[in-house]
């Protein structure tokens, strides 16, 4: 079933992605450049130079999963990055609020209740 949901990692590749990239090539850049599995439970997110193209690579049981929005009007915000951990690494909250194109810098996210299962 085509899902992404809270319980998955979400990392944004570092730079721009030229949108004519395909899967086998976003693959290879989550492996090299990323430095992460692709074919694990992750979300790798990419977008265009204008910030106007968003691709989303994602391994679903037997095969990737390869989203592809174009907005007509607007621009993608980049979260903030993260220098302790050396990449973006973006939680849903804000990957959500990315693709619905809220300002990130201006959110403020109230503190809730989470059990944390480790």
């Amino acid at each position: 079933m085509f899902a992404l949901t809270k319980s998955m990692n979400y990392y944004l590749c570092p730079g721009y992605t030229d949108m004519r990239r395909g899967i086998y090539s976003l693959y290879q850049m989550v492996k090299t450049q990323m430095k992460r599995n692709p074919v694990s439970d992750e979300v790798f997110i990419f977008l265009g130079k204008t910030r106007r193209q968003i691709k989303i690579l994602h391994w679903e049981n037997d095969g990737f999963i390869l989203y592809h929005k174009k907005l007509e009007k607007g621009t993608y915000e980049l979260p903030v990055y993260s220098s302790l951990e050396d990449r973006y690494h973006i939680g849903w909250q804000t990957f959500v609020l990315m693709l619905e194109g809220v300002g990130m810098r201006s959110a403020t996210f109230r503190k809730r209740f989470e059990i944390s299962v480790k």
